[in-house]
């Protein structure tokens, strides 16, 4: 069975940064990281936040050890890394999974490599949704503020989640509103035929760039996860794209279906993803249709989650059911 943390009140939040941290220039955004948090929860940051050099906040030792230790940290109560970055791959092998207690750990990007890892060889339900720089604002939009309470159920209890109105389309880390981001697209989620789709089963995923990289090592044993932890129920698939080409997702996905990581899927969601440009021709929406032709199942995209904000809190390991009609979305988690 998947083990769910709970999020209590008068919460800690460990802040560490297993990829990048906050270079010197942007120290100014922990000054009103704490702004915000000031009467809303207890902050302890692990000496890796404050660096980055060479693509990374420390070597992976350091990196991992300090996760490790806010994971073992009774005082902690969920860990929010600042963001994402490059090389979290290298802390893989220096994880005590088998020490792990049942701790949230939030966030996305890079850190949906962790994430995933963890989720697949613990059953441990990790939470892929927003982090921590990106909660500085005055307050946060409805969608991304949804992270609390996603994260403050009980085990056996549900949450619904619905599509934002709006989200962003350009990042600009100078130009920020009130609640962080600009708004200034519609949102509109799709289907592949435009049908109406209804999709049940086990949500796991991530940003696909560097979760494919899971495939064939111990740290993406999908089927041991299934047989496992989940009974061989169903799973649907979220997954988004940062900045692969149309024929790197493609191999990517074809990766995945390779090693089996798409046998008993229900649906796939794909979040909205900044790339634009096609290659020959053949864009990401081609990849769509292309794996919804080879696997049959519905295949639903520009979700909310990953680079374009703002996102849904999707859960590792959580039951979901995912209704999609008319440009809009319905998201409800079950944590049993």
């Amino acid at each position: 069975m998947i083990k769910y943390p709970e999020l209590k009140e008068n919460f800690t939040i460990g802040i560490t940064a297993p990829s990048s941290g906050i270079e010197d220039e942007l120290h100014y955004f922990v000054d009103e990281i704490k702004e915000r948090f000031r009467n809303q929860a207890k902050l302890v940051f692990g000496k890796t936040t404050f660096n980055q050099h060479k693509a990374k906040s420390a070597d992976a030792v350091t990196r991992a050890n300090e996760l490790n230790q806010l994971f073992q940290n009774d005082e902690i109560d969920i860990i929010i890394p600042p963001w994402g970055g490059e090389l979290a791959i290298e802390v893989l092998d220096k994880i005590d999974y088998e020490n792990l207690p049942t701790k949230w750990i939030l966030g996305y990007s890079d850190i949906s490599l962790i994430m995933l890892a963890i989720t697949l060889k613990t059953g441990i339900a990790t939470a892929h949704g927003t982090n921590i720089v990106d909660l500085r604002g005055k307050y946060s939009d409805d969608t991304t503020e949804m992270w609390r309470d996603v994260l403050s159920l009980g085990t056996g209890d549900e949450i619904v989640q619905h599509s934002s109105k709006g989200f962003q389309s350009t990042w600009n880390h100078e130009i920020v509103s009130d609640y962080i981001f600009n708004f200034d697209r519609k949102t509109e989620w799709k289907s592949i035929d435009q049908k109406s789709v209804e999709i049940e089963g086990r949500l796991l995923g991530g940003c696909i760039d560097v979760i494919h990289h899971l495939v064939g090592t111990p740290y993406g044993d999908v089927k041991h996860f299934q047989k496992e932890y989940i009974s061989n129920e169903p799973i649907i698939w979220y997954l988004e794209n940062a900045d692969a080409s149309p024929t790197d997702f493609r191999r990517m996905l074809l990766q995945m279906k390779y090693a089996g990581w798409f046998e008993n899927c229900s649906g796939i969601l794909f979040g909205r993803t900044p790339v634009m440009e096609d290659v020959e021709g053949y864009s990401v929406e081609d990849v769509y249709h292309d794996i919804f032709k080879e696997l049959e199942v519905p295949v639903i995209y520009d979700v909310d989650c990953g680079h374009l904000p703002p996102q849904n809190t999707f859960v590792n390991g959580a039951y979901g059911i995912v209704e999609y009609s008319d440009g809009k979305g319905k998201v409800t988690q079950r944590f049993t």
